[in-house]
């Protein structure tokens, strides 16, 4: 019998292994489920062109801001970005839009029997389900983020057009490793033979093993950092990053406004113009105005949320989708540089971070409200707080994201800030209950 839309989107979250809700169990080390799927639909992906986006911090901004150049462009553009904040679809969008519903249900009911054979993990099947749409949407470009890692992620079975690592820093250090050269090593294994790489800005020694991995699949490396480098960054009114960026080679410089507010946003923007550099190397028609219209809108373009995105004001309340280490330290200095009387945390974590490498990263000063998000993997709120007492951050328990942001309401004046993190699914709940 056939699925509706809820029925359709509860299969695919109850009887798939999820990640999101079930962590390690979900992780299948090899792409043979994903081969089976590829085969059976009959190798959608190489019915169009693709970026390929990897890394720790960044890789979705990235994303976004390339999907947008190529929408602006006039490029029918697909945009692949995992996990969703609010719906199940905003993972797979084209030209902004996300795949409706009726394509959703049509994939579950039509495809039954391959899903019950090859019974692939969700992401599996969302991945698969992602290429056969932008196929037969006829996509002239499609954006494609890799969930976790790179080198066995389903996305993997690509041959894009250019690859671009933005970072590399540690996460899902349960699975990719400990080291930051074997987190490196995963990341690269999305490198292709005889494809470029844009290298985002990151540390020497990932930088290292990325440039000798490309170098021996014959793949010509941008390092961004020698490309071109933010010089200057400021806020307009509106609140959107106006950006300063030289051209290492000529020496000129050139300003963005990106709709992306985030002080962690200039670096991801560097990024971003250098793999158009290479696009446009390989004949892709992405004019200036493309470019600065597209970073521009971002926002109302592809649709990205919860990055350093404003939720109220007065007291001014933001939340950012930052969960590690990196991410959380960037997203706390500009949490100290903004100006507020009282600063009020509404944080919660998922259960499998290191919380002694994030903990100290946090403000003392700061009046907390531990919750934990509606995922099974969400750390529990009591034990969250006592472990952050032990770093000498005080605050209370609330069982849910909705009840610690209410709690935090009350105490602010309208000079404090309330500041809502430390899990993406921390921030989906605030603005479902927000009514984002």
């Amino acid at each position: 019998s056939e699925m509706n839309y809820q029925e359709a989107i509860k299969f695919l979250f109850s009887s798939l292994p999820m990640y999101q809700r079930e962590g390690k169990a979900a992780y299948k080390a090899n792409l043979d489920n994903t081969h089976r799927l590829d085969t059976h639909f009959g190798h959608p992906h190489r019915e169009f062109p693709a970026v390929h986006v990897a890394g720790t911090n960044g890789k979705g901004s990235v994303s976004h801001m390339l999907a947008s150049v190529f929408q602006q462009s006039g490029y029918k553009t697909g945009l692949y970005t995992s996990p969703h904040l609010l719906d199940f679809r905003e993972r797979i969008r084209v030209n902004g839009k996300p795949i409706p519903e009726e394509e959703v249900t049509g994939f579950i009911n039509d495809h039954n029997q391959v899903i019950r054979e090859v019974s692939p993990s969700f992401f599996e099947m969302t991945v698969a389900m992602a290429f056969d749409y932008f196929a037969r949407e006829g996509v002239e470009m499609a954006i494609i983020e890799t969930g976790m890692g790179g080198r066995l992620d389903s996305t993997n079975i690509i041959s894009p057009i250019l690859t671009v690592i933005t970072n590399i820093s540690l996460d899902h250090t349960e699975f990719l490793g400990r080291e930051i050269t074997s987190i490196a090593h995963e990341k690269g294994g999305i490198i292709k033979q005889g494809i470029p790489l844009v290298v985002g800005n990151t540390d020497p020694e990932p930088e290292q093993v990325l440039s000798s991995i490309a170098a021996d699949r014959q793949a010509p490396v941008s390092l961004t950092r020698e490309e071109f480098e933010p010089i200057f960054h400021t806020y307009t009114r509106k609140g959107e990053s106006l950006v300063r960026i030289r051209d290492q080679k000529s020496g000129s410089v050139e300003s963005f406004t990106c709709g992306l507010a985030g002080a962690y946003q200039p670096e991801n923007v560097a990024t971003v113009i250098s793999a158009i550099t290479r696009l446009r190397e390989s004949g892709w028609n992405l004019s200036d105005s493309a470019v600065q219209d597209g970073l521009l809108s971002v926002t109302r373009l592809t649709g990205i949320m919860g990055r350093w995105q404003t939720v109220g004001s007065n007291p001014r309340s933001i939340c950012d989708t930052a969960h590690n280490q990196a991410g959380i330290t960037a997203v706390m200095q500009q949490v100290m540089q903004t100006p507020w009387k009282t600063l009020h945390m509404v944080w919660g974590m998922v259960g499998d971070k290191d919380l002694r490498s994030i903990l100290p990263m946090l403000p003392r000063e700061a009046q907390y409200y531990f919750t934990r998000s509606k995922v099974p993997r969400s750390l529990d709120a009591h034990t969250l707080r006592e472990a952050a007492a032990d770093y000498g951050l005080k605050g209370e328990a609330h069982p849910t994201v909705e009840a610690a942001y209410r709690a935090a309401e009350k105490q602010a004046g309208e000079h404090d800030m309330i500041f809502t993190g430390g899990s993406t699914f921390v921030v989906a709940d605030l603005l479902e209950a927000l009514g984002f």
